[in-house]
């Protein structure tokens, strides 16, 4: 039943995860509990206080997209190793929303799905807006950035980007104060400082918080000294990385002088 379960999860590429004691008492090893979010487990690791604690602790691995093994006591005491779980995740593909059909986004949708996003280009003026222009994405939007964000808002993750490539404060100020009520992971806005401070002082005045702005990447991307669209999107993508794994990095944001 459990494998029935796990394998309708994916093909609909809703996330699961499941939970398997690979070491342990006999009595425990192969059970199995089935995990998905804002639903009741199935399964059993052999003990409720075990089950309670693992399924925490998955549905914590599961918004990161990993897959690992941990340890617990028989009845799911930390700081024990009685019982070694593996949790294995099976998320969908991290998404990127990409704000504005300008020339930086071709660039960064082709990167992006490289390293395996689920791309969305979203901008308000069909002119620009066309699959023909982003070939590379999955979706493309005609629509304004924050009413995409409020229909998808709740979807995003951690292991999720949004990067605001408009440089217009009608399309990026919504955007970004719309994005800064969600869970994503990384959020990125790009510009001249000049842009940015503008930016800054027009969030500023919608009521946007010093803490709330800390999670806006603006001016967006690593200083590596990108010039090109294709750079620029190798700048973004590194950012991201470096944002998720929690390393230091040469940003944009924490630097001086000219960006190109």
């Amino acid at each position: 039943m459990i494998y029935d379960l796990l394998n309708e999860e994916v093909r609909a590429e809703r996330p699961a995860a499941l939970a398997t004691v690979i070491e342990g008492p006999d009595e425990l090893l192969g059970r199995k509990l089935f995990v998905r979010p804002g639903q009741d487990p199935v399964g059993s690791l052999g003990h409720p206080d075990l089950d309670r604690v693992v399924r925490r602790d998955v549905l914590g691995e599961l918004a990161a997209g990993q897959t690992l093994v941990r340890h617990y006591g028989a009845e799911g005491q930390a700081r024990e190793d009685t019982v070694s779980v593996f949790i294995e995740s099976f998320a969908p593909p991290p998404q990127m929303l990409i704000f504005g059909a300008v020339d930086f986004t071709a660039g960064l949708a082709k990167v992006a799905k490289v390293l395996g996003y689920r791309v969305t280009v979203c901008d308000a003026r069909p002119v620009f807006a066309t699959r023909a222009r982003f070939p590379a994405a999955d979706e493309v939007v005609v629509d304004w950035p924050h009413r995409l964000l409020e229909r998808v808002g709740k979807t995003l993750g951690p292991r999720d980007a949004v990067c605001v490539l408009t440089h217009d404060p009608k399309f990026d100020v919504p955007a970004v104060i719309e994005a800064l009520k969600t869970d994503v992971g990384y959020l990125g806005a790009m510009g001249s400082r000049r842009t940015h401070e503008d930016r800054n002082r027009r969030l500023r005045e919608e009521g946007v918080t010093d803490e709330e702005l800390a999670r806006v990447m603006s001016p967006i991307g690593l200083d590596i000294g990108a010039r090109t669209p294709e750079e620029t999107a190798v700048s973004i993508c590194a950012e991201i990385i470096a944002t998720r794994t929690g390393r230091r990095a040469p940003n944009l944001r924490d630097t001086d002088g000219p960006i190109h």
